[in-house]
């Protein structure tokens, strides 16, 4: 999960950055993503806006969601019967893609739209699916990464990476 939460600070959207991580079932990781605009379309170029007048002027019809790119952008030859992390419960359209994809485990921490009518078909979908998710519950609260810590290898170089 960790992974995943790491993986939405990519996220240019200012409203929800999600992240998503697949692993195998020896839990190495096979995929990652956020929620993004297509490879090749400029994200300055198109809205990020929830709500608006127009539709085409909001978010939703160009953006990819961490599901979509985790499955995308796999490692693999394929992600069938692994699990996805995911920051937030996926919406219908993720449903399908996670069950075409073969994946057999869903792991959410939020699900924050529970009683939506594109979270209920997610559930419906999944549910038909044999398609087991679960609410992750974390241990700690936090994982802090400090690069300017001191490690046993000693300090960091001033480098731009």
């Amino acid at each position: 999960m960790a992974v995943a939460f790491l993986s939405a600070q990519r996220s240019k959207d200012p409203s929800s950055q999600v992240g998503a991580c697949i692993v195998n079932q020896e839990k190495k990781i096979v995929g990652i993503g956020y929620n993004g605009m297509p490879n090749g379309c400029d994200d300055d170029l198109l809205p990020w806006c929830r709500s608006a007048e127009d539709h085409l002027d909001t978010k939703y019809p160009y953006v990819c969601h961490a599901e979509m790119n985790a499955i995308m952008n796999k490692n693999s030859a394929d992600v069938k019967g692994c699990a996805i992390y995911v920051a937030l419960f996926p919406c219908n359209e993720c449903a399908k893609l996670i069950i075409q994809a073969g994946l057999k485990e869903v792991i959410y921490l939020s699900d924050k739209y529970h009683n939506t009518p594109g979270m209920i078909a997610s559930r419906k979908l999944l549910d038909m699916a044999g398609i087991q998710y679960r609410q992750f519950v974390p241990k700690r609260t936090q994982i802090v990464i400090d690069f300017n810590s001191i490690s046993k290898f000693g300090k960091l170089n001033n480098t731009t990476e």
